[in-house]
Formats: C-alpha cells, structure tokens, sequence
C-alpha cells in the first residue's frame, strides 16, 4: 500500500512465539489487501476493474464490500467523499484507496485476537487501531500531529478499545479532493477522528476532510469526536453529542 504499518505489544504474549506468528497473519492479510486493491499494480483486481477487463461480480467479495463502504460514504458526504477519481484522460476510474486502508488493517488485526491478556495497538500509516485486553486498564496514549510540524502534537487521546484516523496535506499533499469538484478542500488543514472502528473512523477523516469548512459542522452531525485544524491555525475539538 505504499504505506508504515507497526504493531506494538504489550503484557502476556509481547515479544514471543505467539505474537510473531499473529502478526506474520496480519502482515500475510495485508500484502493480500494489496494484492487485490493497489491502483500502483496492473495486475490488482481493481487496476483491472479500471480497465474494465472484470466486473465487479468478477472480482474477490471483498471488491463489493468494498465499494459498498464507499458508495454510503458518498452518500453520507453529499458526494464529498468518492471512490471514483478522474484518470486524466476525461475517464472517471474506481479508486477505493480512501476505505481499503482502515478496512484493510481492521480486518487483519483480527489475528490480534489470538493473543489473551495482551494489549495491542496497530499503527497504519498513521492511523491507530488500539485494544486493551482489561477495558478500565492503561490505556493506550495516541498522539496527533501538528500538521506544520512533525515533532509536535497538538493533542494526546487515551483509547482503551477504539480507532483514531487523521487526513489531511501535510504528508502526502493534495492527495484528497472533494468527490463534487475535484479540487483539495478549501479552508482546512487535517481532521481526526475518534470512534470504535478503524474502517468507520478512516472514512469518516477523509470525508469530513474533504467536505472543507464543512468539516467541523458535519462530524458534529455524525456525532463524532475529532479535531480539526483549519488553514489559519485555529484547532477545534468536536464532541460527539
């Protein structure tokens, strides 16, 4: 995926037989994930579906599932939020990179399961899942990033059994563009999320990232709890509820 995945342990099985063997299942899952997913491979099925070679009833169930996530992420976003993008030569293409990293780690840390009394946290690309096998025990402390600075955070966020994703230009540029005008979003700088699943959490960043200065208003009316950080500097703290 073209992207850092980490995986801290701590407690019973950190560090031995048990925890290398779950995560060689993680990793195994996610070079599958890529396998099927990656718009950088010809031979992924979703190049192919671009090429219109396959349909998508073709394609593994994971290329519907997949679409589904996205195509009520649109719908959620007035459109802000697309798994289509333009290819360049006028084509509209399916391009499902905005879901496939959230739901692609979420769905292979279920190996993580297999290891009692251990505490996880799974890094991908920056976005966090984190588990705590006792659920009022020590949780994890996942930092977000000032966006004009690496080495400072701007908030710390206490998860015990939950997700954080963040979007946004600072690392990666104008990689995001609103689904309704193709252009990068006017008036924002990076959106976290805060929820109970990583696939929920990286979707809805990226939508409300894309929605501009719409960003705050519409977590809100999800319910959601993030952090927004706007072009002028100004950061705002969205509580669900």
């Amino acid at each position: 995926m073209g992207l850092p995945f980490s995986l801290a342990l701590r407690g019973r099985h950190a560090g031995d037989a048990a925890a290398r063997d779950a995560w060689a299942a993680v990793v195994a899952d996610l070079r599958e994930a890529d396998r099927v997913f990656s718009t950088w491979r010809a031979d992924s099925w979703v190049s192919r579906l671009a090429r219109d070679e396959v349909e998508v009833g073709e394609c593994p169930a994971e290329v519907a599932e997949v679409l589904a996530l996205g195509n009520a992420a649109a719908h959620a976003s007035g459109g802000a939020f697309s798994v289509a993008r333009p290819d360049g030569s006028g084509r509209t293409i399916f391009d499902p990179s905005g879901v496939v990293k959230g739901w692609a780690a979420e769905r292979a840390a279920r190996h993580l399961a297999e290891l009692p009394e251990t505490d996880q946290c799974l890094s991908a690309g920056g976005d966090v899942l984190a588990w705590t096998a006792d659920p009022i025990g020590r949780p994890w402390t996942i930092g977000i990033e000032d966006p004009d600075d690496p080495h400072r955070i701007i908030a710390r966020v206490p998860v015990w059994r939950g997700a954080v994703a963040t979007s946004g230009s600072a690392h990666r540029g104008a990689h995001v563009v609103d689904g309704r005008t193709g252009l990068p979003p006017d008036g924002v700088r990076q959106v976290s999320v805060i929820g109970d699943s990583l696939t929920a959490v990286d979707i809805e960043a990226t939508s409300a990232f894309a929605l501009g200065r719409d960003a705050a208003r519409w977590l809100r009316a999800q319910g959601r709890s993030g952090i927004v950080v706007w072009d002028d500097g100004r950061t705002e703290l969205v509580s669900a509820g």
